[in-house]
C-alpha cells in the first residue's frame, strides 16, 4: 500500500544518530584547509511492498563548489533503481550522486534537490553517514557569534503574494515526476531512459482524489512534490477529467457520471480537488490544471447537423452540463493563486476546419464566463492531449501545390487550415485573444507520443506526380487518418518536456503518461464506467469520424488508463527525438 513517510538523516559533532524531523544538518572541516560543510535532508517520500521513493536536499555550508558529488552507503541492501537531477550509479551498498549538467555550482549557502526510485527487502533504513566532494559530514554547525534575538521577519518559504503569479509557470521551474509512472516505466527494458520525465497525474474519477486500490492520492503526490521541489520552483501537472457524461462522442473514456449529474461534479469532485489545493501546505507549488479533456469540442463537431453527430453530445449541448461543468472549475480552481487553468482544445485534426475552428473558440469563451467564472481564471489552453497529431511537419506546408492542386486538397489534409499542431495552437491562441482572452495566454502542446520516428518516418518530401503522393510520402505522422485516437501503431515518444520552446507555448508536455492505455481493444468488463469502442479495436473498419478507414489501433490493450507494456516499447522504439 502506498503511504509517504519522511525521515532525516542527523549527523552531530560527536557521534551518528538516525531521526526524523525536517532537516538533517551535516558538517565537515579539515585543519588547515578551506572550511568544507554540508546539510543533507534524506527524505523516503513513498513506500510500497518492495520499493520506495527518496528525495535528497544538499545544501553547501562550505566554499563554493563549480561540481559535487555525493556518497553514501546502504546497510539493508536497498538498490537505487532510477533517479532524477542526478547521475547516479551504486556498487554493492555504496551509491554515488553526482550533478548533472544544470545544477553542479553551489555556493555557500546555496542548495539542490535529486530523487530517485529503489528497491528494498524489508528493512529500509536511511543512510548513516553521506560525504560531499570525498569530505566525511562528521561535524557540526557553529552557532553565529551574536545569535540574533529576534525571529527572522519572514519565514524560509513564503507564499507567492495573492493574486501574483509567473506569466509561464514552466519557466524556470522542476516538473513533478510521479513515482508511480516512472516505476512502471524504469521496469520495461530501456524505459530507465524517460522514467525520469514529469508526466500528468489523471484525476479521471472522484475515487482518485483519495487514491484508487491503495495508489497515491492527490494530498500523496502534492507532499512527493513539496519533496522533489527543494529551495526551487516546481509545477504540478493535474488532468481535471470526470465531467457528466463525459467524452460523449467516444465509449473507452466514458465517465462515473451521468449527463445530468452536474450537482455531484460540483460537490463530490471539483469541491474537495479545491480545498485540497487551497491548503497553504502547498502554497508554494505551481499547480497546473488541464481542464476537460475532450468534452467540449463535441459541443461543435458531434451534434445534430453534422454527419459525425451522436445522440449523447445532443443530450450534453441540451443541458448545458459541459459548459457549466466547465466554467464551475475554472472559477473554483482558479481562484486559488497558485492554480494555472489550462482549458482543453482539441487537437488540429478535430477541430482545425474552418466551420470547427472559431466556433470552438467561441465556445471555449462561453464557458470560461460560465458558473462565476471570468476570462482571468484561464491562464491558457492545451492542445493534443492524449493524441498523436504531429509537432511539425517539415515536408509540406498548407500554403503548397503540385501541380496546381493545393496540398488542403489532398485526401490526408481534407481541407483542414493546418497540417500540424504548433501552427494550430499558436492559430488558436491568436484566435482566442482576438476574443478577449489575455494577451499573455500560454499553449501547451502534449508531445507524449507524437514523435513518429524510427525506420518509418520520411526524410524528404513525397513524389511530386500529384498532391496525395507528396503530402503522404512526406508526411511525419503515420496514422491511417487523422481521426484515429487510441493505441496508434508506429508511433512514438515526441519532444522531451521543456518550457517555452516556440512563441507563444510555454511548454511541451507529457500530460498523457506514455504507455498508459487509449482504451480496451475487446470489452472487457469493469466497475470504472468504461466501454469498449471499436476505435480501439484493430479490426475495425472505421466510421464517418475517420473516414471509414481501419482504426490503426494496436491489439490486445487494457482499459483505458492501464499499464501497456507493447504500446510503451513502441514509443520507445520510434522516439523522435530518438532515444
Amino acid at each position: 500500500m502506498s503511504r509517504t513517510t519522511s525521515r532525516t538523516a542527523l549527523l552531530a559533532a560527536i557521534g551518528l544518530i538516525t531521526a526524523t524531523g525536517a532537516t538533517a544538518t551535516v558538517m565537515a572541516s579539515t585543519a588547515g584547509a578551506a572550511a568544507a560543510g554540508c546539510r543533507v535532508d534524506y527524505q523516503v517520500t513513498n513506500q510500497w511492498n518492495t520499493g520506495f521513493g527518496a528525495n535528497v536536499t544538499v545544501t553547501n555550508t562550505g566554499d563554493p563548489l563549480s561540481s559535487w558529488t555525493l556518497e553514501w552507503s546502504y546497510a539493508n541492501g536497498q538498490q537505487v533503481t532510477q533517479g532524477w537531477n542526478a547521475t547516479l550509479t551504486q556498487s554493492g551498498a555504496a551509491v554515488s550522486a553526482r550533478n548533472v549538467s544544470y545544477n553542479g555550482g553551489l555556493t555557500t549557502g546555496g542548495s539542490t534537490s535529486f530523487g530517485f526510485n529503489g528497491s528494498h527487502t524489508g528493512t529500509n533504513a536511511v543512510p548513516a553517514t553521506f560525504t560531499l566532494n570525498g569530505v566525511v559530514c562528521n561535524g557540526a554547525t557553529q552557532p553565529p557569534t551574536t545569535p540574533p534575538t529576534t525571529p527572522p521577519t519572514t519565514p524560509p518559504t513564503t507564499p507567492p503574494p495573492a493574486g501574483s503569479k509567473a506569466d509561464n509557470p514552466y519557466a524556470g521551474a522542476k516538473v513533478y515526476v510521479n513515482p508511480e509512472w516512472s516505476a512502471k516505466a524504469a521496469a520495461e527494458p530501456g524505459g530507465s531512459k524517460v522514467s525520469g520525465q514529469p508526466t500528468g497525474v489523471w484525476l479521471d474519477r472522484t475515487a482518485a482524489i483519495a487514491g484508487v486500490n491503495g495508489g497515491m492520492g492527490l494530498r500523496d503526490h502534492l507532499d512527493e512534490a513539496l519533496a522533489q521541489k527543494g529551495s526551487g520552483e516546481l509545477v504540478v501537472q493535474l488532468v481535471i477529467y470526470n465531467l457528466p457524461g463525459r467524452d460523449c462522442a467516444a465509449l473507452a473514456s466514458n465517465g462515473e457520471l451521468g449527463p445530468s449529474e452536474i450537482d455531484r461534479y460540483k460537490t463530490e469532485y471539483i469541491d474537495p480537488i479545491a480545498a485540497i489545493l487551497a491548503d497553504p501546505r502547498y502554497a508554494g507549488l505551481r499547480i497546473v490544471t488541464t481542464v476537460e479533456i475532450d468534452s467540449l469540442p463535441n459541443l461543435v463537431t458531434n451534434v445534430s447537423g453534422r454527419p459525425t453527430a451522436t445522440a449523447n453530445c445532443d443530450v450534453m449541448k441540451a443541458n448545458g452540463n459541459y459548459i457549466k461543468g466547465v466554467g464551475y472549475a475554472l472559477n473554483k480552481l482558479g481562484s486559488i493563486g497558485n492554480v494555472y487553468n489550462y482549458v482543453d482544445a482539441g487537437h488540429h485534426g478535430w477541430l482545425g476546419w474552418d466551420d470547427n475552428f472559431g466556433a470552438s473558440a467561441e465556445l471555449f469563451k462561453a464557458a470560461a464566463q460560465a458558473e462565476g467564472s471570468t476570462l482571468a481564471r484561464v491562464h491558457g489552453f492545451i492542445v493534443n492531449t492524449a493524441n498523436y497529431s504531429a509537432l511539425k511537419e517539415d515536408h509540406f506546408t498548407i500554403d503548397g501545390s503540385v501541380n496546381g492542386v493545393s496540398v488542403r486538397q489532398s485526401k490526408w489534409v481534407d481541407w483542414n487550415r493546418y497540417t500540424d499542431e504548433l501552427s494550430y495552437a499558436q492559430a488558436m491562441r491568436s484566435k482566442l485573444v482576438s476574443l478577449g482572452f489575455d494577451t499573455n495566454l500560454g499553449m501547451l502542446i502534449d508531445t507524449s507520443r507524437n514523435g513518429w520516428g524510427g525506420a518509418a518516418r520520411p526524410t524528404a518530401p513525397g513524389a511530386l506526380t500529384d498532391v496525395n503522393a507528396y503530402v503522404n510520402g512526406g508526411r511525419y505522422d503515420r496514422r491511417i487518418h487523422l481521426g484515429n485516437w487510441c493505441n496508434q501503431s508506429g508511433a512514438g515518444l515526441g519532444e522531451r518536456p521543456q518550457a517555452a520552446p516556440a512563441a507563444g507555448i510555454d511548454a511541451y508536455v507529457w500530460m498523457k503518461p506514455p504507455g498508459e492505455s487509449d482504451g480496451a481493444s475487446k470489452e472487457v468488463p469493469n466497475d470504472e464506467g468504461k466501454g469498449f469502442d471499436r476505435m480501439c479495436d484493430p479490426t475495425y473498419t472505421g466510421n464517418a469520424r475517420n473516414g471509414n478507414s481501419m482504426s490503426g489501433a494496436l491489439g490486445d490493450a487494457p482499459l483505458s488508463g492501464k499499464w501497456f507494456s507493447a504500446q510503451f516499447q513502441e514509443l520507445l522504439k520510434n522516439a523522435h527525438p530518438a532515444l
